[in-house]
């Protein structure tokens, strides 16, 4: 009989115990073990690199201009959207580092883009996780940031790319203007959090101070070369800016990396992460001690999420206390994937992320999809999980004793005598599984 630490190890920080999993672990010493390297896995499959893709949006852009059909490209970045996500959702299935692939989707979407509305995006969606998250999730906060902000899927969805100093040489010409989209979301989102201690003025010096980073090759600068970054001093606003009280001297590029770098260790920035890592792992109130404890390693070591992770790993409260966390949609897609063993999942399945409105980068908003029981737990959303389960299980072939099994294996239930005897009153194997996996017990991490 597994104890609960196993349980919390494999559901609450992996993605769902697979059968035969639990008696072979050790919880932290397995989770620990996961922390062999910085970078989290990245998918497989013939996936095209950022640069690859804006150079495809260029071309689809000329083509337009010459009086090609919109739909082609959108047909094109569709294609490329779906088999990013099959792809990310194939490694979540199979991982065997099910912990550092649950920190990835965490920062994926700490630092969400969004393709609701945006075609360029379904073509860069998949690449800016691969790219600028993964290869960061246990290296420094700091890089994760510029890496994120580098990226042309970033530059778009937060019109950094159209943003131009109005005392720049461009804009003089009166070629637009300054675009505080995403300066604002860098301070309230990303890095201080919305009572961060930073006030309108600081979103307008910061702003000013990110002028120039843009992307070669698409809208107004459609007639330089393609790069997925590029500095362009043109737009860049000359002059010393001051944020936060400190005043930076004009250093063109260098003015957003210094402004980032100041950012990421401010206090603030610590408090922020460690209260979203701690409702993340132990549950929508965590205590304000376990809360503290990760801001101080985040700030003691200048946010070096290697050592982050480790303090997470060596908190009580995840594997000790009752408190417990509501299976997002994909989290619970992929614990019953991960559960029956399936090493990729039918289409219907991924469609069915539409409708739990949980679908791969697709949030409504920068502020990413929510974290708390409130977000997900509304009656629409839990029988439209039960249809889900009906689905994976329609065709599984299961013996009673298996069920009964898995009830022990696989979730940590708060009465596993009555579940084991709702389970044999159900006509078949079949139904049986699919009252498990549409349990309430299940539901949770």
């Amino acid at each position: 009989m597994p104890n609960k630490a196993q349980l919390r190890a494999l559901n609450r920080f992996g993605l769902g115990a697979s059968m035969g999993e639990v008696d072979t672990i050790s919880p932290r010493s397995w989770l620990l073990g996961q922390l062999s390297q910085r970078s989290a896995d990245q998918p497989a499959g013939q996936l095209r690199s950022s640069q690859t893709l804006v150079e495809m949006l260029a071309e689809f852009q000329r083509q337009r201009r010459m009086g090609a059909d919109r739909k082609i490209a959108n047909r094109a970045g569709r294609e490329i959207l779906n088999r990013e996500a099959n792809a990310s959702l194939n490694l979540a299935l199979t991982t065997k580092r099910p912990f550092i692939e649950r920190l990835a989707r965490f920062w994926s979407n700490h630092f969400c883009i969004s393709t609701v509305g945006e075609a360029e995006i379904t073509f860069l969606a998949g690449a800016y996780e691969r790219e600028a998250i993964r290869p960061h999730v246990l290296g420094k906060f700091e890089n994760m940031v510029l890496a994120s902000a580098h990226h042309p899927a970033m530059l778009i969805y937060l019109d950094q790319a159209r943003s131009i100093g109005p005392n720049s040489r461009a804009g003089q010409r009166n070629q637009v203007g300054l675009n505080e989209n995403y300066a604002r979301e860098l301070l309230e989102l990303h890095t201080l959090g919305v009572n961060g201690g930073y006030s309108q003025r600081d979103v307008e010096a910061l702003a000013l101070m990110l002028t120039g980073w843009t992307i070669g090759g698409l809208r107004r600068q459609k007639n330089k070369a393609v790069r997925a970054f590029f500095f362009d001093s043109s737009i860049h606003e000359p002059g010393a800016k001051i944020l936060l009280g400190k005043s930076y001297r004009e250093a063109g590029k260098s003015e957003g990396r210094e402004a980032i770098r100041d950012l990421v260790r401010h206090p603030s920035t610590a408090q922020f992460i460690a209260t979203k890592l701690a409702r993340h792992f132990i549950s929508d109130t965590p205590a304000q001690a376990d809360i503290q404890k990760l801001a101080s390693v985040f700030l003691d070591t200048q946010g070096d999420l290697m050592q982050v992770s480790r303090t997470l790993v060596s908190l009580h409260a995840p594997f000790e206390t009752n408190q417990r966390k509501l299976r997002s949609p994909q989290d619970y897609l992929i614990a019953l994937g991960r559960a029956l063993g399936l090493r990729s999942l039918p289409r219907q399945a991924t469609r069915a992320l539409l409708q739990l409105r949980h679908g791969l980068w697709m949030p409504k908003s920068p502020a990413g999809f929510g974290d708390l029981l409130q977000d997900w737990g509304d009656p629409d959303s839990l029988i439209k999980r039960i249809e889900l389960a009906q689905l994976l299980t329609r065709r599984l072939n299961i013996s009673p004793a298996d069920v009964l099994q898995a009830a022990s294996e696989l979730i940590e239930t708060r009465d596993l005598g009555t579940l084991h005897a709702a389970i044999q009153t159900q006509n078949s194997p079949t139904e049986a599984a699919q009252l498990l996996f549409a349990s309430p017990d299940f539901q949770w991490r």
